[in-house]
């Protein structure tokens, strides 16, 4: 079944780019911006990040805390992280539990072939956990803009 606006978002549990145990409870009173990004220091992936980086100022100001979610390790995403000044926190997915709760692991098509990846999407969450807007197609050079219209802020 897939997720929709007013669904509870489901909880979970994982770590950090610093090893830290991160869940999606420890946000309660927060709206979160959980997007799923298929891997650390792409092309495309990097445009998204600085995106998110370059207007985290104004996300922070609207109350908007953001966390990236992709199946790669602690190692990988804290390499990102400073090589790309990223201030926001990345987790781990490489078992893939979250990113099959979210139904974001799919069959995708490159050039003709078919091959399982993260459907690159962000889950707007609100302040009771329940999922206020899902961005199915993020674009990852006017991300910010999507989250702040999103969550009716533009």
């Amino acid at each position: 079944m897939q997720l929709q606006a007013g669904d509870k978002a489901p909880d979970f549990k994982t770590k950090d780019q610093d090893g830290n145990v991160v869940s999606l409870k420890d946000f309660k009173g927060k709206k979160v911006a959980l997007y799923f990004y298929p891997e650390d220091d792409t092309q495309v992936c990097t445009v998204q990040a600085c995106n998110l980086r370059d207007n985290y100022a104004e996300l922070k100001k609207n109350g908007i805390t953001i966390l990236g979610v992709s199946p790669n390790d602690e190692k990988s995403h804290k390499k990102f992280e400073a090589k790309y000044n990223l201030p926001f926190t990345l987790l781990v997915d490489d078992d893939l539990k979250i990113a099959n709760k979210y139904g974001v692991w799919a069959e995708k098509v490159l050039y003709g072939n078919r091959h399982m990846g993260i459907v690159r999407s962000t889950y707007l969450i609100n302040e009771d956990g329940k999922i206020h807007h899902i961005i199915k197609r993020a674009l990852s050079k006017t991300h910010t803009q999507q989250i702040l219209k999103g969550w009716g802020i533009i």
